[in-house]
Order: structure tokens, then C-alpha cells, then sequence
């Protein structure tokens, strides 16, 4: 099967079966979502989602955050993995928004990335759902499911490598869904142990099901 079979496959069932995908983090605007994003990096997002409406309230905006400080953040988000770090990221990004974005979000990934604790990946979260940009975030699950399913090849070992193959086969248009459609394929069925291949519908075009011959139950 040729590669662009293979996107073609999972496009069409993806658009067929989940139109309409989105972030499972709980957020009401930019600015919640992007501190939501930061708080996920190596956490999942029901902790985050417990932790961040107390976060929330007494940090509704920005400038409630530059005026803040780590310690004090830090007993809002001690649950989440490295609440240290994320609580000085938290802070930090605070007062960049207010000194110099005028406490709105950037739109381009560049300038996210300059945020404390915004990567490549937060980055393109934010210009994804937020701005309804063509970014392709690549967390575990994306980098994950690229690889078994044959999206990118196995030479192409870092997060950034992925993201390069999925964007030259994905249309610009459905890059944003695109980014869903994996993670939560990655999420619930494609899993890191024992993936769920008997409830999956892309086996058909999967090279891990093709090597591994996992019988349907």
C-alpha cells in the first residue's frame, strides 16, 4: 500500500466517523486553554482538568498570574507531574503576556515558543485550536500512531521529523482535526501497551497489525 493509500484511508474514516474532534482539556478562552496546555505536558488531561478550575478562579486572566508567584501557584497545581517547574513556567508566562503581548495570546507559533514552557508542541496547540492554523502537535500518542500505522517512517525519530511527514500528506484544511484524530486514537485505542486492535478500524492499513497478525476478536 502506498503511503498517500494510507493517509487517504484514515482521512476519509476519520471525516466519516469523528468530524468534528476536540481537545478533551476544559478551558473557556485562549488564555485558559493555554495554561491548560502548559499544565499537560507529561500529565494527563483529566488531572488537569481537576486541578485548573480552582486555578482558574483565582487566576482568571494574565495579570492575576504576573502579580502572583511560584509558591503560591504551585498549591494550586501540586498534583500534576513537575509542579515546581510548572508553576515558575506558569508565572513566568504571566508576566510576558501582560509586558509584552498586552495579556493577549500570540497567534503565531513563534512567539507562543517564546512563553515559558511552551514548546514546539504547546505551540502548535494553541495555533491549532485556538487560531485554526494547519500546525500538526506531536506528543506521544501522535509520535506513537505515526509510527505503527505508517504514517511516518521509523527513521524519522524525533517529534519534529513526524510532524514533517504528516504535514506533507494531511491537507492544510484538516490539519487541526487531524492532530485530534490521532491523539485520541492514540488515547483509547492505539494505546502504548496492548493496543485495542480488535476495536480498531484502520487495521486494514496498519503495518504493526500487518507484522503482528493480531486476530479480531
Amino acid at each position: 500500500m502506498l503511503k498517500k493509500e494510507r493517509f487517504r484511508f484514515l482521512i476519509d474514516y476519520f471525516t466519516s466517523h469523528f468530524p468534528e474532534p476536540e481537545t478533551e482539556l476544559n478551558y473557556r478562552n485562549p488564555y485558559e486553554l493555554l495554561i491548560a496546555v502548559i499544565l499537560s505536558a507529561q500529565c494527563t488531561d483529566k488531572r488537569v482538568n481537576q486541578v485548573t478550575p480552582a486555578l482558574f478562579e483565582r487566576f482568571p486572566d494574565p495579570q492575576a498570574l504576573a502579580n502572583s508567584n511560584a509558591e503560591e501557584v504551585f498549591t494550586y497545581i501540586r498534583s500534576v507531574s513537575y509542579p515546581n517547574n510548572k508553576a515558575k513556567h506558569l508565572v513566568g508566562t504571566g508576566r510576558m503576556l501582560v509586558e509584552e503581548f498586552d495579556s493577549e495570546i500570540p497567534a503565531t507559533v513563534e512567539n507562543l515558543q517564546r512563553l515559558p514552557g511552551v514548546g514546539r508542541k504547546t505551540a502548535n496547540v494553541i495555533a491549532s485550536v485556538i487560531f485554526n492554523q494547519p500546525t500538526m502537535a506531536v506528543d506521544t500518542h501522535v509520535f506513537r500512531v505515526s509510527h505503527r500505522i505508517g504514517l511516518a517512517p521509523l527513521t524519522a525519530t524525533t517529534p519534529l521529523a513526524v510532524e514533517k511527514q504528516l504535514m506533507a500528506h494531511i491537507p492544510k484544511a484538516l490539519v487541526p482535526k487531524a492532530h485530534h484524530w490521532l491523539i485520541l486514537h492514540g488515547r483509547y485505542v492505539c494505546v502504548a501497551r496492548s493496543p485495542k486492535c480488535q476495536e480498531c478500524a484502520l487495521t486494514s492499513i496498519c503495518k504493526y497489525f500487518a507484522k503482528n497478525g493480531i486476530p479480531h476478536k
